[in-house]
């Protein structure tokens, strides 16, 4: 199933709106996925990119071993990261910035691992920000991402077809398939998925992992 993409000014405003909120409300109901992929990004270590950093809800999860870069496309919610990053508990996290993940102004290979939580299913043209998180991935450097993916059958399936409909104005997307990302690795031969699994307790959400592969002219 091919799920019909968001535009960039529904996510803009709907996130713009949860910034006040988007702590009390989302913080709780993520926070198994958001540690599990903070967990795999420790495992690789080094300069860590968050796309969709967000309100910074993230920094807690990472350590001095790490150093972290985000960006966000919404700026209420970067201006909560800074408000996190100046009480200086986080002299990990370098820098947030304001910046479109469709086009990153990074030079390639820049970080050892890109994280993108609960973004990739989000943004307008998922395909194309998955390039972009492989151009600025060192070879061997990984992508880490976790979502809740669309069940493509049964009862689940139905229910998330039904609550597409009505949440776009949300900014949310609950119908996207796993599918389409290994389509994209498909289509990038330099793309290992390494890793595909639910993450406990209750297996909502899905860790994905790639792998950009080291040439062998290296």
């Amino acid at each position: 199933m091919q799920s019909t993409d968001l535009d960039r000014r529904i996510v803009e405003t709907a996130y713009a709106r949860w910034a006040p909120i988007y702590d009390a409300v989302c913080g709780p109901v993520m926070v198994n996925g958001r540690r599990a992929a903070a967990k795999a990004a420790r495992a690789t270590g080094g300069k860590i990119l968050e796309v969709g950093v967000g309100t910074g809800l993230s920094f807690d999860d990472y350590d001095a071993s790490t150093e972290i870069t985000g960006i966000d496309l919404s700026a209420p919610m970067l201006a909560k990261a800074r408000e996190r990053m100046a009480s200086g508990r986080y002299p990990y996290v370098k820098d947030v910035r304001l910046m479109d993940a469709h086009r990153m102004a990074f030079a390639d290979a820049t970080f050892d691992c890109v994280v993108a939580q609960f973004v990739i299913t989000l943004v307008a043209h998922p395909e194309q920000v998955l390039s972009e998180c492989h151009r600025v991935v060192k070879p061997g450097g990984r992508i880490i991402l976790v979502n809740h993916l669309y069940s493509e059958k049964g009862v689940a399936a139905a229910v998330e077809r039904w609550a597409a409909q009505r949440t776009r104005g949300l900014g949310l997307r609950p119908e996207f398939p796993f599918a389409r990302l290994q389509a994209w690795a498909h289509a990038n031969n330099d793309a290992i998925l390494v890793e595909r699994r639910k993450v406990a307790p209750f297996g909502i959400y899905t860790l994905v992992c790639f792998e950009r592969a080291v040439s062998s002219a290296a």
